[in-house]
């Protein structure tokens, strides 16, 4: 078996890769409960609790270097039901049907179990956050890789217990990876690339706590469609104790985007780089009628009971930090409403300041509800900086091909041909994560940057609770 692996991809992967390929495999074998057809496959998925469902997503296309097979351990209940209602849903489609064959153990005990039978090599983990900082440390002391939602942690005591599941990985030779999607959301890539282009943006700003030089904002809501069918949340998702508050949640995804577009390929430093200066928090109200349509629960179960004042439940779903970043002044917030407005859907509010130009993100309602990227020069255009950004135009078009430019009062919106959405870009964070696998290895960056990141949200929470 495993020089079948050696023979297939000899021409594409060096001696490292090749040897930590066996170190899967020697791994994996110890999990005698796998079937032939699985064992064929260089990547095995073990899927673990999947409350959330981002672990099906995952699954809504098929990877040549993955086995269809997928073991699942779980309890019982409306996650696990969830997340194989939508598998069984991706492998009837009509169009490009999946052929996941999932193995499901739902009994007392499913962790210790999946620890002891290990019958693969990756662990998917996206569900409630409480005991998700658990899950990742167990599983990298097992020798298994992970592949794990956002957020890996939603404290400070998280935090620490991630440091040390990073330092553990390390040891054991696996990885250990969070999904960031939204890096691959095409106005984000094209924000990013423009961000350093000095003849387009001119240099980084350094901003103040009034006028950041990042500002990254979203709004989001507990009521959607997700794969066209109304999204049913567990109950525990209302509660922040188990989900994490709002800002140690969402903003994981545009704290990380601050940093990748900021400083591409930078290894932070939390401990020098990372400055909390403000953070606050507050509560999005939800009445019964609003959680039942959400939940499909009658009631408000007892863990909410505590958050509950004349009938409405107040979730902490909602917050905003500035900080600054090797001193630069960054600002991110998070809203989540309960439902979007007809014809409307999250949003995401973006600008980056240059000395040249900013480089803004819009989705409102003169965006249809769509991302747009913006080019808004604070400098005198000239045909010298016109040409500059036409030759820039040209280049970004080796990564999306069609791209063009449509002249607005404030400058230019950069013109973007109909470009993948957010669901397909599991299969993308996906993809990287298997190449990493397969190479052995991840950018240097990106270790430090994750720790950098969830530093960032554990200290922004922390010091919410005081300043609330």
């Amino acid at each position: 078996m495993m020089q079948r692996f050696k023979n297939k991809y000899r021409s594409c992967a060096h001696h490292t890769a090749l040897m930590f390929a066996a170190a899967i495999f020697t791994a994996a074998d110890a999990g005698a409960q796998n079937s032939e057809k699985s064992m064929n496959y260089p990547v095995r998925f073990i899927t673990l609790d999947p409350g959330h469902f981002h672990a099906a997503l995952i699954q809504k296309d098929m990877y040549e270097q993955v086995s269809p097979v997928v073991h699942v351990y779980a309890p019982e209940g409306a996650g696990l039901a969830a997340y194989l209602k939508l598998v069984t849903q991706y492998n009837n489609r009509p169009s490009a049907p999946t052929h996941w064959d999932e193995k499901v153990y739902s009994g007392a005990g499913y962790l210790d179990r999946m620890l002891e039978e290990k019958p693969g090599n990756v662990v998917v983990i996206a569900g409630n956050n409480r005991r998700k900082t658990e899950y990742i440390s167990e599983a990298v002391k097992a020798g298994l890789n992970v592949l794990a939602d956002k957020p890996m942690a939603i404290d400070a005591r998280g935090f620490e217990l991630l440091q040390s599941a990073f330092e553990t990985a390390r040891k054991n030779k696996v990885l250990l990876y969070d999904i960031m999607t939204e890096r691959y959301e095409i106005t984000n890539i094209l924000q990013r690339a423009l961000a350093q282009d000095p003849t387009v943006f001119g240099h980084l700003e350094k901003g103040s706590v009034g006028n950041p030089a990042v500002v990254k904002e979203s709004v989001h809501h507990f009521y959607k469609n997700v794969s066209g069918s109304p999204l049913v949340r567990p109950a525990w998702y209302y509660d922040v104790t188990q989900e994490g508050e709002g800002i140690v949640d969402v903003t994981t995804h545009l704290v990380d985007l601050v940093q990748w577009c900021c400083f591409p390929d930078v290894a932070l430093d939390y401990r020098k780089d990372i400055r909390m200066l403000t953070a606050r928090r507050w509560p999005t109200h939800i009445t019964l009628q609003q959680f039942q349509r959400s939940t499909g629960e009658a009631t408000f179960p007892p863990f909410l009971l505590k958050d509950i004042k004349d009938s409405i439940l107040d979730v902490y779903a909602n917050g905003e930090m500035n900080y600054t970043i090797q001193g630069v002044h960054a600002k991110v917030a998070v809203t989540w409403n309960y439902q979007a407005p007809e014809g409307t859907g999250d949003t995401h509010y973006s600008i980056i300041r240059g000395s040249l130009a900013n480089l803004v993100i819009r989705q409102g309602k003169e965006q249809q509800y769509k991302p747009v990227l913006y080019v808004e020069p604070i400098v005198n255009v000239t045909s010298k900086y016109e040409t500059a950004l036409q030759l820039a135009t040209d280049r970004l078009q080796q990564i999306c091909p069609g791209l063009s430019l449509k002249k607005t009062t404030a400058g230019w919106q950069m013109v973007i041909p109909p470009n993948l959405g957010h669901e397909e870009h599991f299969a993308q964070v996906t993809k990287k994560f298997l190449q990493y696998l397969l190479q052995g290895n991840m950018p240097v960056w990106e270790i430090p940057n994750m720790l950098a990141k969830y530093y960032t949200t554990t200290q922004a929470i922390a010091l919410a609770y005081k300043a609330h």
